[in-house]
């Protein structure tokens, strides 16, 4: 009896990385590479539109990061399994992505070694995380992470304007690439703003790079 087809989906901004991580997948005759996408909102509509079984995502994605999209899937297609595929190995990073419910964790240095192990997990619904991670640092966090609560935490929608903004999107592109008006978007980052404590553009970009948001 064959085994099931895995439909794969693949987002990084580096074609160089999506060429080789395609060129080691499509090898495997029970999984096929149904989409791409360079940015985390591409990525998106892409998942959106074909429900693949798994999606591989880099971290540092422009337009929408990697944990804001892990959230993104998680709430519209629960049964996406998500494998992160990045250079970042901080502990913050990976309890964040955790907690939003990626079940890989994969660094691309071990990407020789491990990717194909790595979606053979997900595959069967097991997770898979590579680099100095233990599975009693994985509970703690994980732990941790469900604990905190915080009278300053963002909105989905506050967070993906944060990063547009943070990239340095004016409101008039932010409301463009959101469908909203220039004024709704004013309002959320003001409300974004206040929640921070934060008084200027210069501030937010801080935040961004300190809080993993967006590359410095």
């Amino acid at each position: 009896m064959s085994s099931p087809v895995r439909r794969i989906v693949l987002a990084d901004d580096h074609e160089a990385i999506r060429l080789g991580v395609r060129a080691v997948l499509s090898a495997h005759p029970d999984w096929r590479i149904v989409g791409e996408a360079s940015d985390g909102r591409e990525a998106l509509e892409t998942i959106r539109s074909v429900r693949p079984d798994i999606a591989i995502l880099d971290y540092s994605l422009p337009m929408m990061n990697g944990l804001e999209l892990t959230r993104a899937i998680k709430k519209e297609l629960p049964r996406t399994e998500v494998l992160i595929f990045t250079m970042h190995d901080r502990e913050d990073v990976l309890a964040e992505l955790l907690t939003a419910g990626a079940r890989g964790y994969l660094l691309k240095s071990d990407a020789s070694k491990h990717l194909i192990a790595a979606v053979e997990a997900l595959s069967i619904r097991r997770p898979y995380f590579s680099g100095n991670v233990s599975q009693t640092l994985l509970d703690r966090f994980v732990e941790m992470a469900a604990k905190e609560t915080s009278a300053t935490a963002l909105t989905p929608r506050e967070r993906e304007i944060l990063q547009l903004i943070a990239e340095g999107r004016l409101n008039k592109e932010i409301a463009a690439i959101l469908g909203l008006s220039i004024k709704t978007v004013e309002t959320h980052r003001a409300a974004a703003m206040h929640k921070l404590d934060l008084k200027s553009t210069a501030d937010l970009v801080r935040y961004a790079v300190r809080n993993n948001i967006i590359e410095p």
